[in-house]
């Protein structure tokens, strides 16, 4: 009779939590409302969750009764978050997370927030190149960018200039760096780019951070990133400017 009792009251139990058991459903889409396939729906401090099928939408089940916080994130978007009770449809609009380019640095493997590189890498910016005389990216790199400078072999006005990074490694090889414009390797970039048309430079310097380059990148590497367009109204600018250079006795 004991025994009759329990199993009674487990029954009773499992039939009480299986009627407070409810589904709550909704929808992600972007901020142009269009769905996002794949985002992760994440009831708060409980293991339960779902994610998106391809038109955006989603299907929860929940039990007991009163409001749940719903955690919903996505692929380069912002972190949603919504307390509901289940009896309206959830929708959930998310807005992108836009990455700023002046806080990262392109390394070949990835772009990498400027605090946490560990590397040696040296930067300028467009900034750093523009209202100056020269007339190659190459002349603008003395005292601007630790362990690299930038020499001429001859005196006349129109001679190479020569990049160094640390110096170079070798007395008899070839010490030029390796230059990557826009992900393509380019050679003798800096004197053939248009100093106005560098958005960024940023200079490799140890193994860490040329490894991915393998030996060509030895005597580091000039990763260029170009200006390209953006949207918005067209701005016309003219820089001009005229110098004399002497050759040296």
């Amino acid at each position: 009779m004991k025994q009759l009792a329990i199993t009674c009251s487990l029954l009773f139990l499992s039939l009480l939590a299986f009627s407070q058991e409810r589904q709550i459903k909704g929808q992600v889409t972007d901020d142009a409302g269009a769905p996002i396939i794949g985002a992760s729906v994440q009831v708060q401090g409980d293991k339960k969750g779902t994610v998106t099928d391809k038109n955006g939408d989603f299907t929860l089940s929940v039990t007991g009764t009163g409001n749940v916080t719903l955690i919903i994130t996505a692929t380069n978007h912002k972190t949603f978050t919504i307390s509901t009770d289940g009896s309206a449809p959830v929708l959930a609009k998310l807005e992108k997370d836009v990455v700023v380019l002046e806080d990262v640095v392109v390394t070949g493997y990835q772009t990498i927030k400027r605090k946490d590189l560990t590397a040696s890498v040296s930067s300028i910016g467009a900034k750093d190149l523009k209202d100056n005389t020269f007339t190659s990216a190459a002349q603008a790199l003395n005292g601007r960018l630790a362990g690299v400078t930038a020499t001429t072999s001859e005196g006349s006005p129109d001679a190479a200039i020569q990049v160094r990074v640390r110096g170079g490694i070798s007395i008899t090889q070839n010490n030029d760096p390796l230059y990557v414009v826009d992900g393509v390797q380019v050679e003798n970039a800096l004197n053939v780019i248009a100093p106005g048309d560098i958005q960024s430079i940023d200079v490799l310097k140890d193994a860490a951070a040329t490894a991915i380059y393998g030996a060509r990148g030895a005597n580091g590497v000039f990763v260029i990133t170009t200006k390209t367009g953006k949207p918005g109204r067209t701005i016309v600018t003219y820089d001009g400017f005229v110098g004399v250079r002497e050759l040296a006795n």
